[in-house]
């Protein structure tokens, strides 16, 4: 795929994987489109690069993912990729359960919102004469972490997703692609790796899009980013190591 002159739709590209991902595809000149909950968060990046076009979103409310459909063809009618990065892990015990509230809200952000913008954008894909859907799933998705069933379940989920969606595209011009990062150095889990006394905060996010933007020039089905390649191919053995 041409990596370059495309306009892209990255959500949760305010910070870690996405932004990284954000500044990767705007050195290959691209046009880029981010969304996300915090405006105060989407104004620096605009603030860091000014060429960027961004959209205030929860995706937890299926109304406010259909306004950033909606609003994004309506404004760049030739956008041709969907990057659903966007995404909240959190620490659940069986023992002490989190709310039903929260459960939910974790499955609505890492899963629902990305079928239900894969649904919304992939009719307009279509046409394109070039045109990519990414789902970021994980390493986790594989070989989970007990401690964070919910946002490791998700990742599975979108895992089996994506080979759906992918083999009934595959007719089409739409290059469904699964970016599989492992542990990355991000405030995702909120510096809980650092509480836990973790030396290895995991890689660099900046790896993670390099890879992206190389896995897509090549046209690779699935990314697989460092040891995400091992928990991919070796998912219960690495399952017992992890959770030990």
């Amino acid at each position: 795929m041409n990596i370059s002159d495309n306009t892209i739709l990255i959500t949760g590209g305010g910070t870690g994987i996405g932004l990284a991902i954000v500044e990767a595809f705007l050195e290959k000149n691209n046009k880029v489109i981010i969304c996300g909950r915090r405006e105060s968060v989407l104004k620096d990046v605009k603030k860091k690069h000014p060429e960027i076009e961004y959209l205030v979103t929860d995706l937890r409310k299926p109304d406010q993912v259909r306004l950033l459909y909606q609003w994004t063809v309506k404004k760049f009618p030739e956008v041709n990729v969907l990057i659903n990065n966007a995404g909240i892990q959190r620490a659940l015990s069986f023992k002490n359960p989190e709310s039903l509230e929260d459960i939910t809200e974790e499955i609505e952000i890492n899963l629902s919102s990305p079928v239900q913008l894969c649904s919304l954008f992939v009719k307009d894909f279509i046409s394109k004469k070039e045109s990519a859907i990414v789902n970021v799933s994980s390493g986790l998705g594989f070989a989970p972490l007990a401690f964070m069933p919910v946002y490791c379940s998700t990742k599975a989920a979108l895992h089996s997703f994506t080979l759906s969606m992918r083999h009934q595209l595959k007719s089409t011009s739409v290059k469904v692609i699964e970016l599989i990062p492992p542990i990355v150095d991000t405030d995702l889990d909120q510096g809980r790796r650092g509480k836990r006394g973790e030396v290895d905060r995991g890689i660099d996010p900046a790896i993670v899009a390099k890879a992206l933007v190389k896995g897509m020039e090549t046209d690779d089905p699935e990314i697989m980013v460092g040891m995400a390649k091992n928990l991919r191919e070796n998912g219960e053995k690495a399952f017992e190591n992890m959770n030990r």
